[in-house]
């Protein structure tokens, strides 16, 4: 676990100097403390309470196995964010912010793919069939692809969530990725707008000392979820091991015991209600007459039974659904895979839009498939899917 930084450490690092007080957005008022020789002074309790949060969600993201993009171009924050997130494997772009990254994600995916068949190109000695003056533009071509592509070459789909440092210079970035409800965590100073973030921590986004003892929290709070991520999947293969010797002797056995907890889950649920007790008596001693009625109510039960064997799924392994969405869907009784394999894409929409009217864009038509394949444990069918249906969006 990884040390939380303090105040005074904050207050060394100069993380609260903002801009002039003529330079300044109203909306940045609650995270302000005061103004001194006509600059504003950033709040630094409230910079701890907003980087713990902020913190947290991001080791939720990455513990999920999703990819955390970070965005700084500046020349203050380029080296520094280039050095703490390649430590954690984590694609970043630190040069020009290339239109259309992620609303346009496919012909990115394409440029990024030319890079890996010039260097096939190079290996099985084509490379050499081309002549002098080939080469050089290969050669030229490949550089650029490397200086400005090359840091995102192993994200295959649309990342989990975006870190950017300075939403003003960053402004392409933060419309994309609002465009497609990807949830935004960023640095933010007293001259930009905080409403276009989801997760802000007010600080001062021109020294290299901020960004520095920023960028180190930040990064050790994803470290932290990939640790946990790596120890769960360790957990699940040593189990996985283990069970096969004993499945093939109890397959027969198990069977039938099978029907008669999923049989219980109804009665247990229909038994919630106390003024229908006698209708489920009746139920119980009619089923052994007839024997075309409990196949068929045997069916129904085992749906159920999928949806409440796990509580709570992570739906954000769904291409297209955020940690809001996600959120907004569990509210509304749509916690697992199997209860959005089955549900309606319109009655999905209703809900998001209810919840918030920055998802109403957002088009479901696919979730019910990608969660079909989630609930079946096809995980490799499911990324197969995801990255061919154009960075997983059908």
């Amino acid at each position: 676990m990884a040390e939380k930084v303090g105040v005074k450490e904050l207050l060394e690092a100069g993380v609260h100097f903002g801009h002039l007080t003529r330079k300044w957005n109203p909306n940045m008022a609650p995270y302000i403390y005061m103004e001194r020789n006509g600059i504003h002074v950033i709040n630094l309790y409230k910079t701890v309470a907003k980087m713990e949060e902020a913190n947290e969600a991001l080791k939720k993201i990455a513990a999920s196995g999703r990819k955390i993009l970070f965005v700084a171009t500046k020349k203050q924050a380029k080296d520094i964010v280039s050095e703490k997130v390649a430590s954690i494997n984590m694609p970043y772009i630190t040069e020009r912010w290339p239109g259309g990254m992620l609303t346009n994600f496919v012909t990115i995916r394409k440029a990024v793919k030319k890079m890996a068949t010039i260097d096939r190109m190079k290996k099985d000695g084509t490379f050499l069939t081309l002549s002098k003056k080939e080469r050089l533009q290969v050669d030229r071509l490949r550089q650029k692809l490397e200086k400005n592509l090359g840091s995102i070459s192993e994200m295959t789909r649309l990342p989990g969530a975006l870190f950017i440092v300075d939403t003003m210079r960053e402004n392409i970035a933060v419309k994309e990725a609002q465009k497609l409800n990807i949830p935004i965590f960023a640095m933010v100073d007293t001259n930009s707008d905080p409403r276009d973030v989801d997760y802000l921590i007010p600080s001062n986004d021109d020294a290299s000392k901020s960004i520095d003892i920023i960028m180190t929290q930040v990064t050790n709070a994803v470290a932290e979820g990939l640790a946990e991520r790596h120890s769960e999947k360790q957990a699940g293969n040593e189990g996985k091991e283990e069970k096969p010797k004993a499945e093939k002797k109890e397959t027969v056995a198990e069977e039938k015991p099978q029907s008669v907890k999923t049989e219980e889950k109804v009665a247990a649920i229909v038994e919630e209600k106390p003024k229908k007790e006698e209708t489920v008596a009746v139920v119980k001693e009619e089923k052994p007459k007839t024997t075309k009625t409990p196949a068929k109510k045997e069916a129904a039960p085992k749906k159920t039974a999928k949806a409440k064997s796990s509580k709570g799924d992570d739906l954000t392994k769904i291409e297209g659904i955020g940690p809001k969405a996600a959120e907004a869907l569990t509210k509304a009784g749509v916690a697992t895979f199997a209860e959005l394999a089955i549900a309606k894409p319109a009655k999905i929409k209703e809900i998001l839009a209810e919840a918030s009217s920055r998802m109403a864009h957002l088009d479901p038509t696919s979730w019910s498939k990608q969660a079909k394949m989630a609930a079946d444990d096809k995980w490799d069918e499911l990324k197969e899917w995801q990255d061919k249906a154009k960075g997983g969006i059908e």
